[in-house]
């Protein structure tokens, strides 16, 4: 086992907090999954979500594409479709 720390917890709202202490690194604003195990609390970080994308900061940048028109069809009709189409007669 590594170097102990003391942490105290303290009323937070509607929870209980433990200040964690800033020797160990821990980042801010990160997500952690917390287990009881044989009366102890063991705390796992989760992963970091995926970064979303933000159109916002691209929108128009690309000015030499055309528009297409949604009710334009780009493709035939599959031949599936075209003889369900067909057999409801």
């Amino acid at each position: 086992m590594g170097k102990e720390y003391t942490a105290k917890s303290f009323k937070s709202g509607n929870s209980v907090a433990i200040r964690m202490p800033a020797a160990l690194g821990v980042e801010p604003e990160r997500e952690w999954t917390v287990a009881e195990e044989s009366g102890d609390l063991v705390l796992r970080l989760k992963d970091k979500p995926k970064r979303k994308f933000d159109i916002d900061k691209v929108a128009g940048s690309a000015k030499s594409l055309k528009y297409i028109e949604p009710e334009s069809r780009l493709f035939d009709a599959r031949p599936s479709a075209i003889d369900a189409a067909g057999s409801t007669g």
